[in-house]
């Protein structure tokens, strides 16, 4: 059986950690969604897997459907985070963007741009 939690220590919070993703990170994007991840190096080493979303204000204005896309994001990532692993490595700060100004219509759709993501980054 797979792990399938997200616990608190797996959340990307702090904002020193936000800030070093966000100057070391690497993009990548498929779809609607953009991922920022920073693996573990010499240089720049991570203790343990982070994970965080985020959903521009800028494309939506009010807080229950950035909430809502951010549940969304939280529970693809959730579902498939072996996969997630394989593909970016277990030590890894990763941070995931919903990159569009429409709703997404159902689960299904923000799981596959994930799903897709994660098996782009094998290749």
């Amino acid at each position: 059986m797979t792990n399938s939690q997200y616990p608190r220590a797996e959340k990307l919070k702090k904002n020193t950690e936000i800030s070093l993703l966000f100057e070391k990170g690497k993009w990548r994007t498929n779809g609607n969604l953009r991922i920022i991840i920073l693996k573990d190096k010499a240089t720049v080493p991570v203790e343990s897997a982070r994970f965080g979303v985020s959903v521009s204000k800028r494309y939506f204005k009010r807080a229950v459907h950035r909430n809502r896309i951010k549940r969304l994001l939280r529970e693809s990532y959730r579902l498939n985070k072996d996969l997630f692993k394989q593909a970016f490595g277990e030590k890894t700060m990763a941070m995931l963007f919903w990159a569009s100004p429409e709703m997404p219509p159902k689960f299904q759709d923000v799981e596959a741009q994930f799903i897709k993501l994660c098996e782009a980054q094998k290749k």
